[in-house]
């Protein structure tokens, strides 16, 4: 019986161990550290030549928190992907710096759709010298020639790839290879309940977090990072971001390719 007893604490502690070993991958918590906005980036949001338009997205993106997640430092090549109207492009732009250059990507169809095939405005402003504006599928994203990256962006859009038959894998391969050693991508969503998949991609626009991290892990790429400032465990997580009335749940993570 003593025998027994051993064997079954034995078990015990082992199931122990893997459930903690489980929870420091997966926890919201796990390499979460409040990022620190410096003098720089709060200059950056409060330049005077940034649009009305902005600071009304600024009051639910966090830029100064997100550009210091990203660690965007003057002299950068990045990639935006999935630029929209240009939003994330221009703060990124105004990062870099002259000596810096930034790729911002629209998926194909989404710019024939909603932007008439035609660029948005901002690019064709002053503060966008340094941007590439490039109308690309999101798993074939990057023009010949540009590249390699110390950062890519991916905001809102990791998502929509599936209802818009992209193919993810095809494309974390090519970030991977597009990236510097050392460099990070950066992807940041609409949180989907646990189970969920991909499934809710076009109804509520969401994507269950531990997909992200799976499809990038088997890329090749390490988790380096984790922010929490954009969650909200009261989100329900089942209406989509333009119904919700209260902040919707956003997972904001960083890969690093070794």
């Amino acid at each position: 019986m003593m025998q027994i007893a051993k064997s079954i604490m034995s078990v015990l502690a082992v199931a122990a161990s893997s459930a903690m070993l489980l929870w420091v991958n997966f926890s919201p918590s796990a390499w979460a550290a409040e990022p620190v906005v410096t003098p720089e980036i709060r200059a950056i949001i409060d330049s005077p030549e940034r649009s009305a338009d902005d600071r009304t997205i600024d009051q639910r993106r966090q830029p100064a928190k997100m550009l210091a997640f990203f660690a965007v430092q003057p002299g950068m090549a990045v990639l935006d992907i999935g630029t929209g109207r240009g939003y994330t492009a221009e703060l990124l732009a105004r990062s870099v710096g002259s000596s810096g250059s930034v790729v911002a990507q629209n998926e194909t169809i989404i710019s024939d759709k909603y932007l008439k095939g035609e660029p948005p405005a901002r690019f064709g402003t002053d503060v966008m010298r340094n941007v590439t504006y490039v109308v690309r599928p999101y798993d074939d994203p990057i023009p010949p020639g540009a590249g390699p990256f110390d950062l890519v962006t991916i905001m809102y859009v990791y998502h929509d790839m599936e209802w818009l038959e992209r193919d993810r894998a095809r494309m974390n391969s090519r970030l991977f290879a597009a990236l510097k050693p050392g460099g990070h991508v950066v992807v940041v969503d609409h949180a989907g309940n646990p189970g969920t998949g991909v499934s809710e991609s076009r109804t509520t626009h969401r994507i269950e977090e531990g997909v992200v991290r799976r499809e990038f892990a088997a890329a090749g790429f390490e988790l380096a990072e984790e922010a929490t400032f954009l969650r909200n465990p009261a989100d329900p997580r089942t209406e989509s971001f333009r119904q919700v009335t209260i902040p919707v749940d956003q997972f904001v993570l960083k890969f690093r390719r070794p």
